[in-house]
């Protein structure tokens, strides 16, 4: 999938001026009928599967940013807009601030998958260039639309010719890390991984009456861990491995993480999610 194919400009609109959620969520509906995609959703339909998703707990994930999004059964492919709003709209976020840019994504309900990659796409993208400040100073929709396609892309090989896959393993000390390894997971078509919750040494080491003087001096928040367990493709490897390092810092150099690849022999079944 391209970014490009989903992102329509038609439903693109800056300097929105809406004070409320209620009154964003209704302006969205109206934005989404703009696209040939929502053409024939109509507007009530779009911002009540948007109003039931935020009932659920609020889209605006902090830093100003929103991603809004519902799944349809009148909708074929997915359709995505952007939305900004200097003055920022209440949107329940999770660190109270208004949010000033909202990311609009509508899709069919059986492409779970993709539903989640894009989702994870986007607030990776947010997360790690300068599109944000960009993206609020676009001063029209060509430009907020052209913003966005020039600091990403996002492409998925979606053919079914068998791939080699790696079994990847990734052990974190440090359970923030945890869910921003697995939105990079996601983003990057990896559909299935198992966690396991685990112990480091320490923690026997400071049952054992012989080391018990050295308890002390053990940090208790290193006794346990996370244990990601993953098959991969290999074209993605280095990706995933440098994407990890982005979040945990080197490797060689810090502790906290620990990343294993081993070469697959034979497997059968799947690890996906859905």
């Amino acid at each position: 999938m391209d970014i490009i194919q989903i992102l329509d400009k038609q439903s693109c609109s800056v300097n929105s001026t809406a004070k409320t959620k209620d009154e964003m969520i209704a302006q969205l509906g109206v934005l989404a009928t703009r696209s040939e995609q929502g053409r024939n959703l109509g507007a009530d339909v779009v911002s009540a599967a948007l109003s039931e998703r935020e009932a659920q707990g609020s889209t605006a994930f902090g830093n100003e940013i929103a991603i809004p999004h519902a799944r349809l059964d009148a909708i074929d492919d997915f359709l995505m807009f952007i939305v900004s709003a200097p003055k920022g709209v209440e949107f329940d976020a999770l660190d109270r601030k208004k949010v000033k840019l909202f990311f609009v994504i509508l899709g069919p309900p059986e492409k779970v998958n993709e539903h989640l990659q894009i989702l994870a796409f986007v607030s990776r993208a947010l997360s790690h260039t300068n599109l944000k400040a960009e993206l609020l100073a676009a001063r029209s929709e060509t430009a907020l639309y052209e913003a966005f396609l020039r600091n990403t892309s996002f492409e998925r090989d979606h053919d079914d010719t068998p791939r080699s896959m790696k079994f990847m393993l990734v052990n974190l000390y440090i359970e923030e890390y945890l869910y921003r390894i697995l939105e990079l997971f996601i983003e990057n078509g990896i559909e299935g991984a198992t966690i396991v919750d685990s112990a480091g040494m320490s923690h026997y080491i400071s049952n054992v009456p012989l080391f018990a003087d050295f308890i002390g001096f053990m940090n208790e928040s290193k006794h346990h861990s996370k244990t990601i367990l993953a098959l991969v493709p290999e074209e993605h490897v280095d990706d995933l491995v440098e994407g990890i390092e982005e979040i945990t810092g080197d490797l060689d150099k810090k502790q906290g993480a620990f990343i294993l690849v081993l070469d697959v022999a034979f497997y059968r079944g799947s690890m996906k999610m859905m």
